[in-house]
């Protein structure tokens, strides 16, 4: 690492809720451990101290909605070793990608009494859709456990590889009944990663897909089975069209089956 001494570790936030940054903090005992290992040097959400890189490992939470934070996030991945991006914001552009689907403008004018005084980009999008990412851990918020191990292979200097198995498979090992079949619930388990330990299905909620796409999924497949439980196809692509619809493979669904209005 930098420097021969502890590894800099440094956190940024571009346009988001700070949920994300909130499981790094309330990690409790396993914080003091990793505030142990390496050397905080920016974390403006836990501490005043700002210093410039070069940064060993950068977290970013949030996605790039403004051309400030293009700049600022071109500056962190040419001061940073390994980047990550943390939450379905920074991994996929977020709630706040809504905008995407319609136009920015007219959103700004029924909104806000002086939208020229905004300074936004038309869309918001995910990191890596401008730099090059070392690893995206996806969720809203992201999982504690998750980002926690990926820090401690990070550190010791390996990359960690992440399950994109659908949550279905999360259900299945976890003994949990399936919403969709037994309560006829349109459920997004089928095409969303796990990540999550299925924690809605645990509670007798559909997935609503807040880890986006699993590998390789059949969209198309489930938007048909949630017309056999009564969806018209604009209620079942609402569905898809919420926290990580700006992902390549949900956005490809969502073009094909309706329209941007």
């Amino acid at each position: 690492m930098s420097g021969g001494g502890r590894p800099r570790l440094a956190v940024f936030k571009l346009a988001s809720c700070d949920g994300c940054q909130l499981q790094l903090l309330d990690a409790e005992e396993a914080l003091l451990d990793l505030a142990g290992a390496v050397d905080i040097v920016h974390f403006p959400e836990a501490t005043s101290r700002s210093e410039a890189g070069p940064y060993d490992v950068t977290l970013i939470e949030g996605s790039v909605s403004t051309p400030s934070q293009l700049d600022e996030v071109r500056e962190i991945r040419e001061r940073s070793r390994f980047l990550v991006t943390m939450g379905a914001c920074a991994t996929s552009g977020g709630v706040q990608a809504l905008r995407n689907w319609a136009d920015a403008g007219e959103l700004a004018r029924a909104v806000y009494p002086s939208p020229e005084l905004l300074r936004s980009l038309e869309t918001s999008t995910a990191v890596s859709d401008h730099v090059r990412v070392d690893l995206e851990l996806p969720g809203c918020p992201v999982d504690r456990g998750q980002l926690l191990g990926a820090l401690a292979a990070l550190l010791a200097g390996t990359v960690p590889r992440l399950s994109s198995a659908p949550v279905c498979a999360e259900c299945k090992r976890r003994g949990y009944a399936c919403v969709m079949v037994v309560r006829g619930e349109p459920c997004l388990g089928p095409v969303t990663r796990t990540g999550c330990g299925a924690l809605c299905p645990a509670f007798g909620r559909a997935c609503y897909g807040c880890f986006g796409p699993s590998r390789t999924p059949n969209v198309a497949s489930l938007l048909d089975r949630f017309a056999v439980l009564g969806l018209t196809r604009d209620e079942a692509a609402r569905k898809l069209r919420l926290i990580t619809s700006w992902s390549p493979e949900f956005r490809a669904a969502l073009r094909e089956e309706v329209p941007a209005r």
